[in-house]
């Protein structure tokens, strides 16, 4: 087994890492702070540092983002409570879609395969009418169909298909849903 010494090297940029302090900023204090029915508040401090949001979405007050620019929320998208938006490389949630309490969207980690670890990132695209329940995890690169569900606590590494449910680490199909609206 070989040990990689290594310095990590940050590549973003001067004005990458000033943006996100000044989010930091504000996230900690006014965005957080808000009452939870203030949502065009906080849609409003989001598309303040970039970000593209509907207007009737509904970012909860303890949403942790990352990197508001990387971030695009269509009509009556929820972010609930305690979500963290790892959004490193673009988050898109479509119309419709709900990210329940505590999970985790993860656009980012280091290739492990290299002695330097560098940064590696890859979008995540949640499609209309998808939901990802409580304390799941949703990783680089990973599309969730249209009406598709990610039960909650799974582990999503890999594309899920329009109307699959999913659970498990990893995430497996374990149903199918079926619309009845």
């Amino acid at each position: 087994m070989a040990y990689y010494q290594h310095s990590y090297t940050n590549r973003l940029g001067v004005r990458n890492r000033v943006g996100r302090a000044a989010w930091r900023l504000v996230e900690s204090t006014i965005f957080r702070w808000s009452p939870a029915i203030l949502f065009v508040w906080r849609v409003a401090l989001l598309r303040l540092f970039g970000a593209r949001v509907a207007w009737s979405a509904r970012p909860y007050p303890t949403v942790r983002v990352w990197a508001p620019w990387n971030l695009s929320m269509g009509p009556r998208s929820c972010l609930a409570d305690g979500v963290d938006c790892y959004c490193v490389a673009p988050i898109t949630l479509e119309a419709d879609v709900t990210v329940s309490q505590r999970a985790f969207l993860c656009t980012a980690s280091h290739d492990v395969h290299h002695p330097e670890r560098p940064l590696v990132s890859g979008p995540i695209t949640i499609e209309t009418g998808g939901w990802v329940f409580a304390e799941a995890f949703v990783g680089m690169g990973v599309t969730i169909g249209r009406g598709a569900v990610v039960a909650a606590r799974a582990v999503v590494v890999r594309d899920v298909a329009a109307e699959v449910i999913v659970g498990g680490n990893p995430a497996k199909p374990i149903g199918h849903r079926e619309n009845r609206g």
